[in-house]
């Protein structure tokens, strides 16, 4: 029997559940939220829509037909743009490109991420092909083994993979991929900069003749050789066990990490070493990885940075091709070329902007490239032109101007900020920071202002009086509201600081409209761009060229942010094989302004004829009020050899001769440093003049200490208090030596009394015991009159009894007493002797039975004298403390000297650490090449010593934290245990079996000595430290200077011949 009461609240449920379907199916809102919130991509308009300069699409125009309506099913916002540009684009754009390799759908486990495995999975042929239609994408099976997860910016809560067929919209996997978005500023092909044609120019040879090598020599020789190689294999081995496939191998913890978007940065940026070396295994096998490689995604970085990823992946690809020979080669390695490609169709989306500079920082997602975007007000000099190398060879190999259009028009843009009259403080050279922008924002800001009525520009100006903005009225508003008020953000308080703000809810002053943006519109349709919180932004601006970025003071220098910009142009001049000649005079402009602003002779024993190169701050965009930091740091060390190739080149012995002694700087770095190696960042005396140059201790005392005087004056100072001190401890010694006698005498008298008292009783007692032979009435008096009885410590006196005793007793008990006190202050040190005899003396019943009323009186004397004790006055001796003497100027030094370790010549060692930077070695390598003498080899090979016993760990080796400290056992506790990785997460942290703990691989660092490891090996350790040691031992023809170009990471492009 069917019992309904039982079943009733699940049949209750289950209508419930048919309402709310039902109610779902029919909303249709829903069909358009994801587009709402991620439009589709702009399709690109067409060449003439819009105004343009230089062939550049300044303007933006909207297209004029309206789009077809959005698909009525969307499950994700991937698919609605596929769906979308199928339908809004009436007639196919033929456009030339490479095939993205298509991932297979990967089973993944929710919560985990698909990173490379050391097993590579073949796939994928990266050619190139005509993408008139959609491609249909082929997928590379990749095995992802799990990783925690990442933060991404997909605002939808999931992830979604663009493998979509157009008849059939749906998501394929959690991963989102980038799509090559349509461009917004795209350059007409008519107005394409082309690479220089015709014959290379004869351009002086680099390299020195090398004569005959004696067998001693080239035995010599090839064993240095030989070192190298197996500390290069030694590396590559650790990279290989514990981080395939990832960017870097954390060689101390033996883990690994992603800071390149995880694309495998040190295998790529290592291709041509293991060529270059001859190890042809390890290079096969890199190169059967390279091919699952997908820089379509990344799940470490939501922005690819654009240099590093240009200067060595793209870079690394381009050498590796070149040195194997490519395609010419029985093996092919035309892969390496199509990965090439692949990459650069990802980067060349940087470039749509308004004026074609580049978006260093490129946010890959599909979410972020529906909007136009501008370059950074505030690019760094050394990322913005440190891209012409790479994109020039691929344009020289692939035949596609497009790649060398997009970096000639930063050269272009370059090269009019170098020659406008007042464009930099230092004519010839460009600031630390560059305003790419191309926007005029000041301009505008001026031009508004002169469109005013007269009524108008009169209200700008009482405004400019006004020094407070005006408070409006708010009744009862307390103190309190007011500070808040004037701060929002409440940074002066406790509770509610800028810390604990949550980045996402804005402050109330400033909180987002509470109305919803407008709908979305395609760019056919809308006016223009919409911003982040959707509406319309104005892209018309005064257009402005290249400017120096920031506010304020403008800083030179040949170092970081900086360096590889100026190392380019003499290197794209060779790469061109002469026929741009742009690159030549820029070159010559910059090595002038160095000359004259930057270069200087350091102050050091023995007076070495070396250079380094300063770095400049303008305050006020001129050279008239220069600041200078004496620094010498491991970046700048490239400058030796960019001298000596520009010299060569150009013909001018002056400035090869300015490379050595450069050259010969870092050289000297590294061999007055505790380890031989030369720390990051430091600082040294710079002298007057360079050809007088005598070593002066005194000088370099004065530099360490720039407060030489105010440490005298506080030693002085110190003198006449540490004389008043010694006065006032003398007075308080005396009084303190009164006042102890004093209070000694009065105790002994209050001793002597209490004294005297115990003896009258003890003897009054023992004659009426003789004659009563028992106690009495007298006796009882004299009890009651002793419990009443309680001495005085203050003045020292006791209350006599109310019943006098025998007078002739009491007047010889008080001779007694009067002799004794008398004789204790002319003899005060016996008190302590004299007291025990009195004791003695007065016991003078102890010969006979203790009686019970004896007990009760001892009992009471031992009270009595435990209260005395108790109200004794107590004195201490209190004296102020001795002033603390400062050091001398002196004294300081030499404790700096010692506790810092800084070696003479240095006035600070700012940061200690060596990294396995290359740029030294580069310059002795250049220099070995272009002069031909073993000096520079014996120069090198004692750094590489030096370098390889302070770095090398049980499986590769690490980065250090102080070139100037060797540890000891003692000093164990202070290794700094360094697990930033790079300021990326522990989430892009890989653990292989076997690792082990940081600080346990220090504390056995730490007990054998030498620098703490900061468990880091970046790629170019391999790619171009050991690289550049390996050439300095190799045959001059192994990549010989007259025939390959280095790019910034040691990667060699063939020059045209």
């Amino acid at each position: 029997m069917l019992r309904i009461r039982r079943y009733r609240p699940f049949l209750i449920g289950a209508f419930i559940i048919l309402v709310l379907l039902y109610h779902v199916s029919q909303n249709s809102d829903w069909e358009l939220s994801q587009s709402a919130l991620y439009p589709p991509k702009a399709a690109a308009p067409a060449p003439d829509s819009a105004s343009s300069k230089d062939g550049v699409n300044v303007g933006y125009r909207p297209p004029q037909q309206p789009p077809k309506p959005l698909p009525t099913t969307t499950t994700s916002h991937v698919a609605t743009l596929v769906a979308y540009e199928k339908q809004t684009s009436s007639v196919p754009k033929k456009e030339t490109g490479i095939r993205i390799p298509q991932l297979k759908t990967s089973n993944e486990v929710p919560g985990s991420f698909g990173l490379p495995t050391p097993a590579p999975a073949a796939g994928g042929n990266g050619k190139a092909h005509d993408q008139s239609a959609a491609p249909e994408e082929s997928h590379v099976a990749v095995k992802l083994p799990d990783r925690p997860v990442p933060e991404t910016h997909d605002h939808s809560g999931h992830h979604e993979d663009d493998d979509i067929k157009e008849d059939d919209v749906k998501p394929t996997s959690t991963q989102v991929h980038w799509t090559k978005p349509s461009e917004y500023f795209p350059v007409p092909k008519e107005s394409i900069i082309k690479l220089p044609t015709g014959k290379p120019k004869a351009i002086p040879t680099v390299q020195a003749k090398f004569g005959p090598e004696s067998p001693e020599a080239k035995e010599k020789r090839l064993a240095r050789l030989d070192k190298v190689r197996q500390e290069a294999q030694r590396a590559w081995s650790g990279y290989k066990k514990y981080a395939w496939g990832h960017d870097e191998l954390t060689p101390v913890t033996k883990e690994s990490k992603d800071p390149f978007c995880g694309w495998a940065a040190t295998l790529v940026d290592s291709l041509d070493t293991l060529w270059i070396m001859g190890l042809k295994e390890e290079f096969d096998e890199a190169v059967e990885y390279v091919k699952q490689l997908d820089f379509t995604y990344s799940a470490y970085r939501s922005e690819i940075p654009v240099f590093e990823t240009t200067i060595r992946y793209l870079g690394g690809f381009l050498g590796a091709y070149d040195v194997s020979g490519g395609e010419k080669t029985k093996a092919g390695y035309k892969i390496l070329l199509d990965k090439a490609v692949e990459l650069a169709e990802v980067l060349m989306s940087v470039f749509d902007t308004p004026n074609r500079m580049p978006i260093l920082y490129y946010n890959w997602h599909p979410a972020f490239n529906v909007n136009p975007k501008r370059a950074s007000t505030s690019a760094g000099m050394a990322e913005l032109g440190t891209l012409s190398m790479e994109f020039t060879r691929l344009a020289q190999l692939t035949g596609e101007n497009k790649y060398y259009d997009a970096v000639a028009r930063i050269t272009n843009a370059l090269e009019d900020l170098q020659n406008r009259e007042g464009g930099t403080a230092l004519p010839g050279i460009f600031p630390e920071h560059i305003d790419a922008s191309g926007c005029n924002r000041t301009a505008q800001a001026e031009a508004s202002l002169d469109n005013l009525s007269e009524a108008g520009r009169q209200q700008v100006d009482d405004a400019t009086d006004v020094n407070e903005e005006p408070q409006g009225f708010s009744p009862g508003m307390t103190d309190q509201d007011i500070q808040n008020a004037k701060d929002p953000l409440n940074f002066n308080g406790i509770t509610n600081t800028k810390r604990s703000l949550d980045r996402r809810t804005p402050p109330p002053r400033y909180s987002i409209p509470k109305h919803q943006p407008p709908p979305w519109k395609s760019p056919k349709s809308q006016g223009s761009p919409y911003n982040a919180q959707g509406f319309s932004a104005n892209w018309d601006c005064v257009p402005q060229g290249l400017v120096a970025g920031g506010w304020g003071s403008e800083s030179y220098s040949m170092g970081g942010s900086q360096d590889s910009a100026y190392e380019y142009f003499p290197k794209q001049y060779l790469l061109l094989g002469g026929l741009e000649d742009k690159y030549r005079t820029m070159h010559l402009k910059v090595s002038e302004a160095v000359k004259k602003y930057l270069l200087f002779r350091p102050m050091a024993p023995g007076n070495p004829d070396i250079l380094f190169s300063a770095k400049v701050v303008s305050p006020d965009h001129t050279d008239q009020k220069l600041s200078y930091e004496w620094e010498v740091t491991h970046l700048t060390c490239f400058l030796g050899g960019m001298f000596g190739l520009g010299g060569k080149i150009f013909d001018s012995p002056e400035d090869v001769e300015i490379g050595r002694k450069l050259a010969d700087g870092c050289a000297w770095a590294y061999e007055v440093m505790p380890t031989g190696i030369m720390p990051e960042y430091s600082m040294v005396m710079p002298c007057a003049k360079a050809d007088e140059c005598e070593w002066n201790r005194t000088a370099w005392y004065n530099a360490i200490d720039t407060e030489a005087s105010w440490r005298d004056q506080q030693l002085r100072q110190w003198e006449v208090n540490h004389a008043e001190w010694v006065n006032e401890v003398k007075r308080l010694e005396e009084e303190y030596k009164v006042a102890k006698a004093r209070a000694e005498v009065e105790a002994e008298a209050a001793e002597v009394e209490a004294a005297r008292k115990v003896k009258g009783e003890k003897e009054t007692e023992a004659i009426l015991q003789d004659a009563q032979g028992q106690p009495g009435q007298g006796q009882q008096q004299q009890q009651q009159q002793q419990q009443q009885t309680v001495p005085k410590p203050a003045d020292h006196q006791y209350n006599q009894p109310k019943q006098a005793l025998n007078p002739g007793v009491h007047q010889g008990m008080k001779q007694d007493v009067d002799y004794h006190l008398t004789r204790r202050k002319r003899q005060v040190p016996e008190v302590a002797a004299k007291v025990n005899r009195i004791e003695d003396e007065l016991d003078l019943n102890n010969h006979m039975a203790t009686s019970h009323h004896q007990q009760q009186q001892q009992q009471q004397q031992s009270r009595e004298q435990q209260q005395y004790q108790q109200q004794k006055p107590l004195l201490e001796l209190h004296l102020p403390p001795e002033p603390e003497k400062p050091m001398s100027h002196e004294e300081y030094v030499k404790d700096r000297l010692e506790r810092e370790k800084i070696p003479e010549g240095f006035v600070t060692l700012n940061d200690r650490r060596y990294i396995l930077r290359p740029e030294a070695i580069e310059s002795i390598f250049y220099y070995y090449r272009i002069t031909g003498s073993s000096t520079w080899q014996d120069k090198g090979w004692k750094m590489f010593e030096s370098i390889i016993s302070a770095v090398r760990t049980d499986v590769a080796h690490s980065a250090i934290d102080n070139v100037a400290f060797v540890a000891s056992p003692s000093s164990s506790s202070s290794i700094r245990s360094y697990n930033s990785r790079s300021s990326f997460s522990s989430a892009t942290k890989y653990s292989a079996p076997g690792s082990s703990s940081l600080r346990d691989e220090e504390e056995k660092r730490a007990t054998k000595g030498g620098p703490a490891f900061t468990d880091s090996m970046e790629s170019f350790w391999l790619a171009e430290t050991l690289k550049y040691f390996y050439l300095l031992f190799a045959e001059p023809e192994v990549i010989s200077l007259d025939e390959w170009v280095l790019n910034t990471e040691a990667h060699p492009f063939r020059r045209p011949t």
